[in-house]
């Protein structure tokens, strides 16, 4: 690897730390980039997750101020993240991927529809039931296939987790971006554990995301606080489309 390649990957691991942090979908900044300096798919898709992992650390330490009051929830779907990311992994490990892949941008634009529809999902759910803080009770098998999902392939997991807890919970935005990114994390460090002992990752390839995710999430997180409610669901919807656009290309 020369310097213009760990520079690559570095600013690559900068721009999905910060993306992870403020929408999900960060892995569509250093996927492509892996592969294009050479790596295979599979090496690309654990060196990324593992590197990302750190990154998703700094991204929930910056939200830390909206996660006041919400340790039920972290507990409750996070057990459940775990879970599915563990799942996730054996399937990566085991399964040949192109099944899985040609679904992916179908998710992807599943969650964006339901981030579009979710403040009017939301009312007509409020006026038929009294509001949920905890999600109800299919919340947690939600959280589960999102995991299954991330520990599979982890573009725009922070996407899907954002449409399901927006729709099932009523409460604050940026309160649900904060419980995103702790399972966002609990998803990425639990299959970075599961491939560091099961598969071949590039090291080099690690550390550099690793690097560039911790500075870009810690950065991320100064900005989505920031933004409105509208602004961060409109912004979620757009990183969303191009993520599906992007596979479908690809594929």
């Amino acid at each position: 690897m020369d310097v213009w390649e760990a520079l690559a990957i570095l600013a690559a691991g900068f721009g999905a730390g910060a993306v992870n942090a403020v929408v999900g979908s960060g892995t569509l900044f250093t996927f492509p980039v892996l592969l294009a300096l050479g790596y295979p798919p599979i090496t690309a898709t654990v060196s990324n997750t593992i590197g990302l992992a750190p990154g998703s650390l700094s991204g929930a330490y910056g939200y830390r101020r909206e996660l006041v009051g919400q340790r039920g929830r972290v507990l409750r779907l996070g057990v459940m993240s775990l879970l599915g990311a563990l799942g996730g992994g054996v399937l990566l490990i085991n399964l040949p991927s192109e099944v899985f892949e040609r679904i992916v941008p179908v998710l992807i634009g599943a969650a964006c529809l339901l981030i579009i529809l979710q403040p009017r999902i939301s009312a007509w759910a409020r006026a038929r039931r009294p509001a949920r803080p905890d999600g109800g009770r299919l919340l947690p098998f939600g959280v589960l296939g999102a995991g299954v999902y991330a520990g599979y392939f982890a573009a725009a997991q922070g996407i899907v987790l954002m449409s399901l807890l927006g729709t099932a919970i009523d409460d604050d935005v940026q309160r649900l971006n904060a419980l995103k990114n702790c399972l966002a994390f609990t998803v990425n460090a639990t299959a970075a554990v599961f491939y560091m002992v099961f598969a071949s990752p590039a090291w080099e390839a690690v550390a550099l995301i690793a690097l560039g995710s911790v500075l870009g999430g810690y950065a991320g997180a100064s900005l989505g606080r920031r933004l409105k409610p509208v602004a961060l669901r409109g912004l979620i919807v757009a990183v969303g489309l191009s993520a599906a656009v992007q596979l479908l290309v690809d594929w």
